[in-house]
């Protein structure tokens, strides 16, 4: 698609500004079933109105999600119309578009993409052999939608994420995988004056986890093994047994419980998961949120840690969860429970490479400006595409910034631009 032909068809910048505004409006909390019901609508019925064809509303547990197929797919147009924001925060910051800056929750992460995706696809001459797919719970890990991402993904030979682009508009060519846990230390209450000799303080030990936990990063990255690990009861034919529960110690030292791996994900990874990572940097591994006991004068029984991890590489991945599965207790009378897992896997460079190239040519076609790349540690619906052996390019949403925060914000001006380079990256694997 050249430039000509694309300036022949386009939607005039204010009609996509409309459309914005109509999305941005309609508020789509994930967390907010009702919500995302709603938003789904307005979504399907402005597909509707560009497209000329209505969307498949798909609900799963509770959370809707569209999708428009247009003959045998081999073309996947990804995005999500949930948000991070409570409803009521456009109170706090309406819709606006000033100085060439649109502003408004989730403008730029992402329904100014979705916005783009539609006037796109409605710029080409045939919608054939595309599936759009959009869904309503990416930005709580995809529960629902992971496997009708992944389905369709595998039927096609390009899926094209309408995420917002990384810094200066470059488009995402890799992706760290995510995994995510949560800690939980049993211990045994106590009177904090009266007798805490007889508690099992599991405030205590969750310090002494997350300080492990913080060290995990530090072995994954420079191929260490060390570190402390209980490897679990077995059963008498030499398998580990199905709990991820590890026990506390006895006094004799031995710790009690079990300890499996569970089902994780494998895959071919050139990377054997140590030295030099490369754009996407190293792994990490970070305690988030933390809570331990009731009142001031009990010893705690219970507390809590959630965990966040992102890796470059599969075998990375596989690597924090053994070491994950593997923290033992360090406080007698108290025990591990370690609930999670990997959740995305890494969308790796290869996966991106061809189709990255390509959109260069496009841009240039189009006389946009030249595209640049990046390896961002954000996770996204790409990296489910990727994994299910899809190449993915990713990051060709709104340019702007500020995703997730109170200055997330639209440049309007590099809207229609986008829309073209959408439209001639779809025009150019269908040819």
């Amino acid at each position: 698609m050249t430039t000509d032909q694309w300036e022949a068809t386009a939607v005039d910048l204010d009609v996509m500004l409309e459309d914005l505004g109509e999305l941005v409006a309609c508020e789509s909390f994930s967390a907010d079933h009702r919500a995302v019901a709603g938003s789904a609508r307005v979504v399907a019925d402005q597909g509707h109105r560009r497209l000329g064809a209505r969307a498949e509303t798909i609900v799963i547990g509770g959370v809707s999600h569209l999708r428009w197929t247009f003959g045998t797919p081999r073309v996947l147009l990804l995005g999500h119309h949930d948000t991070v924001w409570p409803i009521g925060s456009l109170l706090a910051r309406p819709w606006s578009v000033a100085g060439g800056i649109a502003r408004g929750p989730g403008v730029f992460d992402m329904k100014a993409g979705l916005v783009q995706l539609f006037h796109a696809l409605a710029a080409l001459p045939s919608p054939d052999g595309v599936c759009v797919l959009i869904t309503g719970d990416e930005e709580v890990g995809s529960p629902t939608s992971r496997a009708l991402v992944e389905e369709t993904a595998r039927a096609c030979a390009a899926a094209f994420v309408l995420e917002g682009s990384a810094e200066g508009g470059a488009l995402k060519i890799a992706r760290k995988g995510t995994s995510m846990y949560e800690v939980v230390v049993h211990g045994r209450g106590a009177h904090a004056g009266l007798d805490p000799h007889k508690g099992a303080n599991a405030g205590v030990e969750l310090a002494h986890q997350i300080l492990a936990v913080a060290g995990i990063a530090g072995q994954v990255n420079n191929g260490r093994a060390d570190g402390d690990r209980a490897h679990g009861d077995r059963t008498d034919d030499g398998r580990a047994d199905g709990s991820r529960a590890h026990g506390g110690q006895s006094d004799d030292g031995r710790a009690h419980g079990d300890h499996a791996h569970g089902d994780r994900g494998h895959g071919g990874q050139s990377d054997d998961g140590r030295g030099t990572w490369g754009a996407l940097g190293p792994a990490t591994v970070t305690p988030t949120v933390l809570s331990a006991g009731t009142t001031t004068n009990t010893v705690p029984a219970l507390a809590r840690l959630s965990v966040d991890a992102r890796v470059p590489t599969l075998t990375a991945q596989r690597r924090v969860d053994e070491l994950m599965l593997a923290l033992s207790p360090r406080i007698a009378g108290t025990r591990l429970e370690i609930t999670g897992g990997p959740n995305r896997p890494p969308m790796e460079h290869a996966s991106s490479a061809g189709l990255f190239a390509l959109a260069r040519e496009v841009a240039a076609d189009l006389g946009l400006a030249p595209l640049a790349g990046a390896g961002v540690g954000g996770a996204s619906d790409g990296n489910f595409t990727a994994g299910a052996g899809c190449p993915t390019l990713d990051g060709l949403g709104a340019v702007g910034g500020g995703a997730h925060a109170e200055d997330e914000h639209v440049v309007v001006a590099e809207m229609p631009g986008r829309a073209a380079l959408l439209a001639g990256l779809v025009r150019a694997v269908l040819a």
